[in-house]
């Protein structure tokens, strides 16, 4: 056995098959990043670099395997699954992301310190979002994680996604504020409480203040540091968001959330609470969790995470679920479909379209329910909607159904036996079982323009007509354009 090293200096590697991991003197690129439904393949000689080594293939091979399990529970988080490959000639970092986005911190296999990070973008764009957000109502918002800072920032994301996070949470703290006693000093006409009788003997009597009652007692009021915090807060993200004014009309929706709330507490004077003020507040007995994730938007004000540029933004984990999203999207379309063709509408999300399934014996049953995630009903008709983030309808569109993968195909039958199964469940004479998948607006132009933005099959089963259909919506807001053909072609299938 090779004799141990003596004074060894960091960051030096030893040469031969049994050196031990070590840190890379320097890391040029620390984020592993890629878009939503997509495989990336990276070397792991690169990205660990280990160029240097005699044998850095089976040092990348240890370095990957270790860094794979260290992080896996924090790649779950954004529904990123790693694996390591060798394809004869290089290790490789296999990563699949699912359809959240966000970023969050990777421990490094040398140090076990949060020195890498993950980001996973949405594949459509940030300027598309942003928008669709506000029209949404905010419903679905990136949401911060409780994680270590990422130690080096991605630069693409908006300044006003984290300005966002922070005015959503301000609005929950001030709406979750209770009123509580504080001690108040006064001077009265009346005595209440207890009277400081020194100070009244020594300056109010000598003055010939007989009225004038030096007085402390407890008051049912509303807590002014915390309200004068959340002041000062707005005004800093109102700040913020008048530069990003540029991205889009939501944006001055962005800014009169925070006028809004800046109204609520324009008669308690700003505080800028010190670090150990918050912490104090932040160990307050009966705390909620609106009350804490505040203070935390408070806290990243105070420290202008955020603030000062898009290079600090990303230094903040969070994720966003863009399968809610787009389902979200897809409920605000829906609805204006609904009004424009007179139909009763249910969604999902409220579960009001949960149909229970009772197994006998009921502990063997596996799924317990069905839920489609949007219901229109007419006299005669029904729609049912099921939306899916995925990249089918774009590979569809890309290739012909023989030329695409079996893996996709698999997916694309298990989402049409789905939405027919929800069929089963209406009870007029005609059900359209609709599939809706998202696509670029331009995609979404071209269809239209070739009519092809609806792609329908007919089934006759018994009296039943049951009508398939297939379709995208652009992740954009023009929910006007958007809403058009979907009515005509409904108005259509309801005469």
């Amino acid at each position: 056995m090779a004799a141990k090293p003596i004074n060894r200096r960091p960051g030096r590697y030893r040469r031969g098959a049994m050196s031990p991991l070590g840190a890379p003197p320097h890391m040029n690129q620390i984020c592993l990043e890629l878009e939503d439904h997509s495989i990336v393949r990276r070397s792991a000689v690169s990205f660990f670099q280990l160029k240097g080594l005699r044998d850095p293939n089976a040092q990348a091979a240890r370095m990957a395997e270790q860094f794979v399990a260290q992080n896996r529970s924090l790649m779950s988080l954004l529904g990123v699954r790693m694996d390591r490959d060798y394809d004869g000639s290089d290790v490789r970092l296999v990563i699949q992301a699912g359809s959240a986005v966000g970023a969050v911190p990777l421990f490094s296999p040398t140090s076990a310190r949060l020195d890498y990070g993950l980001v996973v973008q949405p594949r459509f764009p940030w300027a598309g979002i942003g928008p669709m957000l506000a029209e949404m109502g905010w419903r679905i918002s990136p949401t911060p994680l409780r994680l270590p800072l990422l130690h080096r920032s991605e630069r693409r994301v908006p300044v006003w996604v984290l300005s966002f996070m922070i005015l959503v949470r301000l609005k929950a703290l001030l709406d979750s504020l209770d009123r509580r006693f504080e001690t108040v000093y006064e001077t009265r006409r009346a005595p209440r409480g207890t009277v400081r009788w020194t100070e009244y003997a020594t300056r109010n009597l000598p003055s010939a203040g007989w009225l004038s009652v030096p007085c402390s007692f407890p008051d049912l009021r509303d807590d002014r540091f915390v309200k004068g915090a959340i002041r000062y807060s707005a005004e800093r993200q109102i700040q913020a968001l008048e530069t990003q004014k540029e991205h889009g009309a939501f944006v001055h929706r962005l800014i009169e959330l925070g006028q809004q709330l800046l109204r609520r507490v324009q008669m308690v004077p700003t505080c800028v609470p010190s670090s150990v003020t918050l912490h104090t507040w932040l160990h307050r007995p009966m705390r909620t969790e609106s009350f804490i994730d505040g203070l935390r938007a408070i806290e990243w004000t105070v420290e202008e995470r955020g603030l000062a540029g898009l290079s600090d933004l990303e230094g903040i984990p969070w994720t966003m679920p863009m399968d809610q999203f787009f389902e979200a999207w897809a409920e605000t379309i829906f609805r204006v479909v609904a009004q424009r063709t007179g139909a009763q509408v249910k969604v999902g999300r409220k579960r009001e379209t949960t149909q229970p399934m009772n197994w006998e014996p009921p502990y063997i049953g596996s799924q317990k329910s069905l839920v489609p995630d949007i219901w229109l009903e007419w006299d005669a008709v029904t729609l049912i909607v099921d939306s899916k983030y995925k990249r089918h309808w774009e590979e569809l569109q890309r290739h012909s159904w023989s030329d695409v993968e079996e893996e996709l195909r698999d997916q694309h039958r298990n989402d049409l036996l789905q939405v027919l199964a929800y069929a089963n469940l209406a009870r007029t004479k005609t059900v359209i079982a609709c599939l809706v998948y998202p696509c670029s607006p331009q995609s979404w132009d071209s269809l239209r323009n070739r009519r092809r933005l609806i792609h329908k099959a007919e089934l006759t089963v018994g009296s039943r007509s049951l009508q398939l259909w297939l379709t995208a919506v652009p992740m954009a807001t023009a929910v006007e354009r958007i809403v058009t053909p979907l009515v005509d072609n409904l108005r259509q299938a309801l005469q």
